[in-house]
């Protein structure tokens, strides 16, 4: 009988809970032992472990957040932290290890790969900044999350006729700001991926004053070089117009996860535990079009993430 860790790790992101169970009750299945890591590789460092079985993640697929708890460890990164790490796992005889988070996690997990651990990569993150896999768990409802809030501002935008900068999350990656743009019919986006243009935000702002638009949503990830407050000043000395910021933060990561993320979760997490149970190599799983696909999780992390600049262009022509 083989026994695996899991953990999650990084920020936050609605789906993990979907991931646990799909690892705890498809490893069941299996006969399988499933040993959860509490906070990720901090409580792999500081042996904090608990049982898992088939009953203790019983209805918490539509749950956000995490039940293992999460953070993020600087000790881990030190070799002292890793060496204590599979120490912990040899302890409890450990043959496996499955990681849930995004890149910074999957870096961590390669560094375990390269001493000799097996580990499986399971994608979850709001910020979809993991360039091997088309999407990952958390994003699309981070999405949503982001849509419901511009509905809410273009309502208030709207009435007192004012530009709205609304800041969303993403760190280096600008797909939350992209989706989320172009979905929610914004004026004009800025992502980390491409140089900062003031002039031609100011130039979007006052073209929507001459054709009498009363209101003007722009959507800013949080990666982008300029703050957004020094961005609503330039706006407001370069237009004349009122100008407001809303910084979304935190409210991205919270919440019931979609249906998508649902489903990317249940089967990357089983993915993980059949790769497992046929003593594969250690590897990274994710979607590629409609197919679960899973890389070596060496390869996976070396893999930058792309930017769809044909949205970008979509989103200028259909705000005109």
């Amino acid at each position: 009988m083989k026994r695996i860790g899991l953990l999650t790790s990084g920020g936050d992101a609605p789906g993990m809970n979907a991931a646990i169970r799909a690892v705890v009750r498809t490893a069941y299945t299996k006969g399988i032992e499933t040993v959860g890591i509490l906070r990720g590789y901090e409580g792999l460092i500081e042996d904090d472990m608990i049982t898992l079985t088939r009953e203790s993640v019983g209805d918490i697929i539509q749950n956000g957040g995490t039940i293992l708890k999460t953070a993020r460890s600087e000790r881990f990164k030190s070799y002292f932290g890793q060496d204590k790490a599979i120490e912990n796992l040899n302890k409890h005889n450990i043959d496996a290890l499955v990681v849930c988070g995004g890149d910074g996690s999957f870096r961590g997990a390669c560094d375990l790969s390269k001493k000799g651990v097996l580990v499986m990569g399971v994608p979850c993150t709001i910020d979809n900044d993991q360039g091997y896999t088309d999407y990952t768990i958390g994003f699309d409802t981070a999405v949503n999350t982001v849509l419901d809030a511009v509905s809410k501002i273009r309502d208030t935008a709207s009435s007192h006729d004012r530009t709205t900068i609304v800041e969303v999350m993403g760190r280096e990656c600008g797909d939350i700001a992209l989706y989320a743009g172009l979905t929610g019919g914004a004026d004009y986006i800025l992502i980390p991926e491409v140089p900062v243009d003031t002039g031609a935000v100011i130039e979007k702002v006052k073209e929507g004053v001459k054709r009498n638009k009363n209101h003007c949503i722009i959507i800013k990830a949080e990666g982008v070089d300029i703050s957004t407050a020094d961005l609503c000043d330039v706006v407001a000395d370069g237009t004349g117009q009122e100008v407001r910021s809303v910084v979304l933060a935190y409210l991205q990561r919270g919440g019931s996860p979609s249906a998508k993320d649902r489903m990317l979760a249940s089967l990357t997490g089983s993915r993980a535990v059949e790769l497992i149970d046929q003593d594969s190599s250690s590897r990274a799983i994710g979607i590629t079009g409609n197919e679960i696909a899973d890389i070596s999780i060496e390869e996976a992390v070396s893999i930058k993430r792309q930017v769809n600049l044909e949205l970008l262009s979509l989103i200028d022509n259909l705000s005109k």
